[in-house]
C-alpha cells in the first residue's frame, strides 16, 4: 500500500513570462507557451518542465519551439517522446515518420512506426522498421524479440524462433529470450519447444532475482500452458514455485483459484501484437527496479499502444505515476482497469490512496469504505482506510477499524502481521 509516508504494496535564466514556477495555476501550459518569444526560451522552459515530470507543459513548450525552428530534429524528438510518454501515440507518428532516417533518433522513431505497422498486421514493414543502424544492448533485445513476433505474425514460426534464438548479448538476455521462445513456440503449437523453453525459464532463478516481474509472469504463463495441456499437477507445482519466490502475489492466487475451480485459463499472449507488447512490458518492469521512471513510462506507453486493455501495463503505468508523485495520472490509469480484471480490487484501493495524496480525504474515505463493503475480509482495504485515518491524525478511527479487521481473522497468518502492527 502507499501514501506519502510509505510506498506501493506501487545554465541560463528565463524571463518571468516563461518561468514555470511563477505560472498562474489558472493558465494552461498552451497559453503560457504562447507567450514565449524565442526558440531558446521555449526550449529551456520545455527542459525545465521535462525535469519536473510536467509532460503537458513540456509538450506545449516543445511545440512552441518548433514554431521558431520547424526542422530542429532535437526538438522534434523531444516532442515525439513527450507525446508517446503521455499516451498520445497516434499524434506522435508523423514526427516518428520524419525522424525515421536519423540514426541518433531511430531507436525511438522506428520503434514507434514498427508498433504502428504491427497494429495493422503489416508484419513485413514492421520487420524492416525494426532494423536499426545504431543500438544498445537494450535496443537489440527489444528489436530482436519484436522481429521474432513479426515473423510469427507473417506465419513463419520457424523463422520467429530462429530470430530469437540467434540473438546474442549479455547474460541478462537469457531470461527474456527463453520466455519469449516459450511464448512463440506455444502460439505456434510446438509443444516440445514450448515446454523446454518454459522449463529453462522457470529454472533460471538468478535471472528471476534481477527481473522478478518477468520471471513471475513467465511462471503464470507456464502454469496456464500446463493446465491447457492437461497437466494440472505440473501447473500446481509451478504455482508453488512462484509462491516460494514471491509469497502472496495476487495474480498467482487468482490463477490457482481458477485452476482448482476447473475454469478455463486464457493464454497470456494470444497474438503477435501481444507478444511484442510483452517484451516492452518485461523490460520496462526490469528497468524500473533501478529508477529511470521516464524511460520506464515511455516503454510502457509503447506497450500500451499495442495492448491498450492490459491490466498489467495499466497497473505499471499507474505505479510509475505514483513514483513521480503524479496522483492525478495514477488515478486515471487505475480507472482504466477493466472490472473483470483480478487487479481491479487492488486498483480501487490504490485509487483511494491517491485521492488521499491529493488531500481529497472525504472522497478517499468514501471510496475505500465502498471497497471494504465489497469485500469485508480484505485486509488490504482495512490497512488502506486506516492509513488515511492516520494521515488525518484520526487515530481513534484507525484503531477502531483495525479492531474490526482483526475480529475477522480466525487464525492469524504470518502474512497478516502488518494489521496488528498498524493497530499497535
Amino acid at each position: 500500500m502507499r501514501l506519502r509516508t510509505g510506498r506501493w504494496i506501487v545554465a541560463a535564466g528565463l524571463v518571468a513570462s516563461v518561468s514555470l514556477s511563477n505560472a498562474s495555476a489558472a493558465t494552461g501550459p498552451e497559453e503560457q507557451a504562447a507567450k514565449v518569444s524565442s526558440l531558446s526560451g521555449a526550449y529551456l522552459a520545455a527542459r525545465i518542465a521535462d525535469s519536473d515530470n510536467d509532460l503537458p507543459a513540456a509538450i506545449a513548450y516543445y511545440r512552441r519551439a518548433l514554431v521558431f525552428d520547424p526542422d530542429n530534429q532535437g526538438v522534434q524528438q523531444s516532442l515525439m517522446l513527450g507525446l508517446i510518454s503521455r499516451g498520445d501515440f497516434d499524434e506522435a507518428l508523423p514526427l516518428a515518420e520524419s525522424l525515421k532516417e536519423a540514426p541518433e533518433v531511430e531507436r525511438f522513431s522506428r520503434l514507434a512506426l514498427a508498433i504502428d505497422a504491427l497494429r495493422t498486421n503489416d508484419f513485413s514493414n514492421a520487420e524492416y522498421l525494426l532494423k536499426l543502424a545504431l543500438g544498445s544492448d537494450l535496443d537489440r533485445l527489444i528489436t530482436g524479440v519484436m522481429t521474432g513476433w513479426a515473423k510469427q505474425g507473417s506465419g513463419d514460426s520457424a523463422g520467429a524462433l530462429s530470430a530469437v534464438e540467434a540473438l546474442e548479448g549479455p547474460e541478462w538476455y537469457e531470461l527474456f529470450l527463453s520466455y519469449h521462445r516459450a511464448l512463440i513456440a506455444e502460439q505456434a503449437g510446438n509443444d516440445a519447444m514450448a515446454r523446454k523453453a518454459y522449463d529453462e525459464t522457470a529454472e533460471n532463478l538468478s535471472a528471476g532475482g534481477a527481473a522478478p516481474e518477468t520471471y513471475l509472469r513467465a511462471l503464470e504463463a507456464y502454469a496456464g500452458y500446463l493446465v491447457r495441456n492437461d497437466d494440472k499437477e505440473g501447473a500446481l507445482a509451478v504455482l508453488a514455485k512462484a509462491d516460494e519466490f514471491a509469497p502472496g502475489r495476487l495474480t498467482i492466487q487468482v490463477l490457482r483459484d481458477q485452476l482448482e475451480g476447473g475454469r478455463d485459463i486464457p493464454v497470456m499472449v494470444a497474438t503477435p501484437q501481444e507478444g511484442a507488447a510483452e517484451i516492452l512490458l518485461n523490460l520496462a518492469t526490469a528497468l524500473n527496479r533501478s529508477g529511470g521512471e521516464s524511460f520506464v513510462r515511455l516503454y510502457l506507453q509503447y506497450a500500451n499502444a499495442l495492448r491498450p486493455q492490459s491490466d498489467a501495463i495499466l497497473i505499471q503505468l499507474a505505479g510509475v505515476a505514483e513514483q513521480q508523485r503524479d496522483a492525478e495520472t495514477a488515478i486515471a490509469e487505475y480507472e482504466k482497469i477493466p472490472d473483470t480484471s483480478p487487479m481491479k480490487a487492488v486498483a480501487e484501493l490504490q485509487l483511494g490512496l491517491n485521492l488521499a495524496d491529493l488531500e481529497r480525504y472525504d472522497e478517499a474515505i468514501e471510496h475505500l469504505k465502498a471497497s471494504l463493503e465489497e469485500d469485508p475480509d480484505d485486509m488490504r482495504a482495512y490497512q488502506a482506510l486506516g492509513g488515511v485515518y492516520a494521515r488525518q491524525e484520526n487515530y481513534q478511527a484507525a484503531a477502531d477499524l483495525y479492531d474490526q479487521a482483526i475480529a475477522r481473522i480466525d487464525q492469524p497468518e504470518r502474512t497478516e502481521w502488518n494489521v496488528f502492527y498498524q493497530r499497535g
